[in-house]
């Protein structure tokens, strides 16, 4: 089980985690509208009150949120990066855990805790109106934010000894319903299908099956047998599965819902003790660029030293591109044009895609 939670870690990291999942609009197109250049915008930024946690994302590509800490609270600013002025949106009487975005950007989904053993759920519109709330007695929580239906929130609640259960959240009917599933880390396949990698507790393994499931009929598809790692984007499916020929290197795979291939890459593969490491990535759907960190070569996670180069692979039209060598693995996030990017831990820098540089967005 531990060795289930700390690759499923990962995965979430890479993905929403916590790479605070942010995903671009639903619906939304690429910018064409040219904001000001990076290099023009007001950085770093200021913290007028409290110590700087991190930066949560996105809200528009000249606006980010970004989230403080005095004593045992927690405000929530959206920052303008154009004028450089701040504005707080939101103050938790608890320390803020995380907060996501959902899919439309309309509203935020803010992770508090009020103790080691309680989760505190708040979502609230841009604005910081409350719309709804909900402790939760739990050691640690991950959310999974349904792309075609932000009215709805999957939570995996987990317990110290890291058993787990499953919650859907309807913020409109403000109603929770159990889900029994076998697995904790899921993703949204469609408006009511889910996925999920079936590991094994008792036999720790490698690579396990992908498994569909509709939460409508309970019915449930074998879609792949042997993945390693997997997410799903709004109409976009992508594997991570060992190459045939060679085993220490990666083939990351994408697929339409019907299944249909639409790109493969192999990358080298790092290992990881009894599993994978799986570099830092995000997708954006209005461009269908996706951009991952990528190791120069297979080996042990452990010794490696190369550093990693920043790609971005254009999987409409199935072209690739290097963009920075030498990067550390870390968090990305990809700005709602696909121009810049959130990348750090607490995602303190900004890069710059079109002039590969890279912009320290708080000061040391």
């Amino acid at each position: 089980m531990i060795f289930l939670i700390l690759f499923s870690q990962l995965i979430s990291a890479c993905s929403h985690k916590e790479q605070p999942k942010q995903k671009p609009a639903a619906s939304g197109k690429p910018t064409n509208a040219s904001p000001a250049k990076v290099r023009e915008w007001k950085l770093p930024i200021s913290i007028s009150e409290g110590e700087f946690y991190k930066i949560a994302g996105w809200l528009s590509d000249t606006e980010i949120l970004y989230i403080t800490n005095l004593q045992q609270a927690s405000n929530v600013y959206r920052y303008d990066l154009v004028s450089g002025k701040s504005e707080l949106i939101y103050r938790s009487d608890h320390p803020i855990v995380t907060i996501q975005l959902s899919p439309t950007k309309m509203y935020l989904l803010v992770h508090s805790a009020p103790s080691s053993y309680e989760g505190e759920v708040t979502i609230i519109d841009t604005k910081g109106n409350a719309k709804l709330k909900k402790s939760i007695a739990s050691y640690d929580l991950v959310f999974e934010w349904n792309p075609y239906n932000e009215s709805e929130i999957l939570i995996s609640k987990f317990s110290e000894d890291w058993s787990f259960q499953i919650m859907l959240i309807d913020i409109k009917k403000s109603t929770t319903t159990d889900i029994p599933l076998p697995q904790p880390f899921i993703k949204w396949l469609t408006a009511k299908q889910i996925a999920f990698i079936n590991w094994n507790h008792e036999q720790p393994a490698l690579a396990a099956p992908l498994i569909k499931k509709d939460l409508a009929n309970g019915n449930q598809t074998n879609l792949f047998q042997d993945v390693i790692q997997f997410t799903a984007f709004r109409d976009l499916l992508m594997t991570v599965t060992i190459n045939e020929q060679e085993s220490s290197r990666a083939d990351y795979s994408f697929y339409e819902n019907e299944m249909k291939k639409l790109w493969e890459f192999t990358t080298p593969l790092l290992s990881n003790y009894s599993d994978w490491l799986m570099p830092f990535f995000d997708y954006n759907d209005a461009t269908g660029q996706f951009i991952t960190l990528q190791p120069l070569s297979s080996g042990e996670a452990d010794s490696y030293d190369e550093g990693f180069n920043l790609m971005e692979y254009d999987i409409k039209k199935q072209k690739q591109r290097k963009i920075l060598e030498g990067l550390d693995n870390e968090p990305i996030s990809i700005s709602p044009s696909g121009k810049s990017l959130l990348y750090g831990n607490s995602f303190e820098k900004i890069i710059n895609l079109q002039e590969k540089t890279i912009y320290q967005a708080l000061a040391h």
